[in-house]
């Protein structure tokens, strides 16, 4: 029986992750969870699953909750996450489902345990990618992507040479403003932004599908993953969101993966890599009656070159990357910017040279790659929140 370490129970991801658990009693078993703010639905899932180890939010009061649950350990913060990360149970999986940076030091700490991670967080591999991919090969230890593009190619790329890869190919949804001029951007509202036309998902990342940042993380995600040069990953405007990634190989053939757009699909692969266990999820191809595929304006789009940018120039550019990015969400979902002012920006921070004269000097390392991010946000929230 795998021991589940569940990291954002209560985010979409976590909450699928918890759907296949109930499916398969004999199979999982959840050991330690975490959640931030949202007790009620916390308070359903202990009662039901009964980690042993709860972490919560700086804002919970874990006190009443030691009233309610007296025979369950509770800890708090980025202590807690760690704890949660490395909780010892025998044959660990620990699920990581949380939301921005804050991802990035659980992962850091599970692998120089040598446990599996199953993946959603794209934050720890944008931010940190070369450290967090060494670790991992230090260590013996698996990263296991849950994102649907990184499953996909991990599927059909089960029993590949790697030698024989000409290029990686990632299927963009285009987001619920596919189909907005720049200009009409300054009005669009946070529930146009949110209403994506496929997918169920948390809103931070539902907005980064709306402005493609979501993709452009996923190109720098895939380099780390599959270790093939950034110049050989590419994006289509696939807006079925059936085909979810391709892969071309040397002699021109080009294999895809095909499934309903559900993530119930690859965190049951991740939970089961590298096998395909039972799920009642059917795709109908007569249903759909056509796939379409084009090219992404990048004019239009301009958040997968600043992604290849601050892959390319390396060092903590990827974090202010990703620090300009979750600060400007939030502020959007808190309506204080524009959804285009995401985009500028993140622009305006990778083109700052006096912003990154501020870390050039630091040793590159997860401490100060954290510091960095803080140090990101703190300026854009300074800026926005006047």
């Amino acid at each position: 029986m795998k021991q589940i370490c569940l990291l954002g129970a209560t985010g979409s991801i976590g909450t699928q992750v918890l759907d296949i658990v109930r499916n398969n009693p004999a199979s999982y078993q959840v050991k330690a969870i975490s959640f931030n703010q949202n007790l009620a639905k916390a308070t359903e899932i202990i009662e039901e699953f009964k980690p042993a180890l709860v972490a919560c939010g700086d804002s919970v009061n874990e006190i009443e909750l030691k009233k309610i649950f007296p025979n369950i350990e509770f800890a708090k913060g980025m202590e807690g996450l760690l704890r949660v990360a490395t909780y010892p149970v025998a044959n660990p999986v620990v699920i990581n489902a949380l939301v921005g940076s804050v991802g990035c030091l659980p992962t850091a700490e599970a692998l120089k345990q040598g446990r599996s991670v199953l993946l959603a967080n794209k934050e720890t591999l944008v931010m940190a990618g070369e450290i967090i991919m060494a670790l991992a090969k230090e260590n013996n230890a698996q990263i296991i992507p849950i994102d649907s593009e990184h499953s996909a190619i991990a599927q059909i790329l089960t029993g590949k040479n790697p030698q024989e890869i000409q290029r990686l190919i990632l299927t963009a949804s285009g987001g619920a403003l596919f189909n907005k001029t720049r200009s009409e951007l300054k009005t669009v509202t946070m529930e146009e932004a949110l209403n994506h036309p496929n997918w169920q998902m948390g809103a931070k990342i539902t907005i980064d599908s709306a402005t493609l940042m979501n993709k452009g993380f996923e190109i720098m995600e895939a380099a780390h993953l599959f270790r093939v040069p950034i110049d050989r990953i590419d994006v289509v405007v696939h807006r079925e969101s059936i085909v979810h990634s391709m892969v071309e190989f040397v002699d021109g053939s080009v294999l895809a993966q095909l499934a309903v757009p559900d993530m119930h699909l690859p965190i049951n692969f991740a939970l089961n890599y590298p096998s395909h266990k039972v799920l009642s999820k059917k795709l109908d191809l007569t249903k759909i009656g056509q796939l379409t595929f084009q090219p992404v304006d990048e004019e239009r789009f301009k958040t997968l070159p600043l992604a290849r940018y601050a892959f390319l120039k390396g060092g903590f550019y990827p974090a202010v990357l990703n620090a300009t990015n979750e600060a400007m969400v939030e502020l959007f979902l808190n309506r204080l910017v524009t959804i285009d002012q995401i985009e500028e920006e993140i622009t305006l921070s990778m083109h700052d040279d006096c912003l990154m004269d501020n870390y050039r000097h630091l040793p590159f390392n997860l401490e100060n790659i954290m510091k960095v991010d803080q140090d990101v946000k703190n300026k854009k929230f300074q800026k926005f929140k006047r």
